[in-house]
């Protein structure tokens, strides 16, 4: 009786194995923009192919590429891909995108309600969910509007700093210009006279705008 062909061949270095091997030969790749980073980052990487396998389960072909920060400032970090074609830097930049889209579920979770609509059928929250993406990129155009933008500003506290807006604030600033003092004052010939002193409505307003 002939003898089954191996699905696997020999066992291959671990990669964290790789990354303190003073064998391993780096090469410098330059990324357009990395996690948490705008400007140009330069990296170090080492790829190769394995096979990944599990028990019961048809061996699949990876390649795999290994990224370290020469300064020292950022984690390594692994990434595997199952298309052998692809070059490294355009697989990176895959990954790189995804935080983008990850950040704009969460968001719309956390403040749109999506995944959390109180509905009793399917075709229903087939209808709102989309509509609720939508709100999303709306409220993000919004945002760029020369009318609401000096307005945006991040809401920072002494134990949470923040140097850019988030969502949040982006909302917060589009209430506050539509809960501007002139679309609710007394009289059009005295904007500034509301029915509570300017300060407190002002404070009330900034309050409510960052309600969940």
């Amino acid at each position: 009786m002939p003898f089954a062909r191996a699905k696997k061949g020999r066992r291959l270095p671990k990669l964290a194995d790789l990354l303190e091997d003073k064998k391993t030969r780096w090469t410098k790749l330059a990324m357009p923009y990395w996690y948490g980073d705008d400007a140009r980052c330069i990296l170090e990487i080492v790829t190769g192919t394995a096979v990944w396998y599990h028990a019961g389960s048809e061996p699949a072909q990876i390649r795999w590429v290994l990224v370290r920060d020469p300064t020292g400032l950022r984690d390594a970090q692994a990434f595997l891909c199952t298309d052998l074609t692809i070059a490294p830097a355009t697989f990176l930049g895959w990954f790189v995108s995804r935080w983008s889209m990850e950040t704009t579920f969460q968001e719309s979770r956390a403040h749109l309600g999506v995944e959390t609509q109180r509905q009793s059928s399917d075709t229903a929250i087939a209808r709102t969910t989309p509509a609720l993406f939508g709100l999303f990129s709306l409220l993000t155009l919004w945002a760029a509007d020369p009318k609401i933008s000096p307005n945006l500003r991040p809401r920072t506290a002494a134990w949470y700093h923040k140097n850019e807006p988030t969502f949040s604030d982006v909302i917060a600033a589009i209430r506050r210009r539509f809960w501007a003092a002139p679309h609710l004052s007394m009289s059009r010939q005295r904007p500034d006279s509301v029915e509570i002193p300017i300060e407190l409505w002002n404070r009330l307003t900034e309050t409510l705008c960052f309600a969940a």
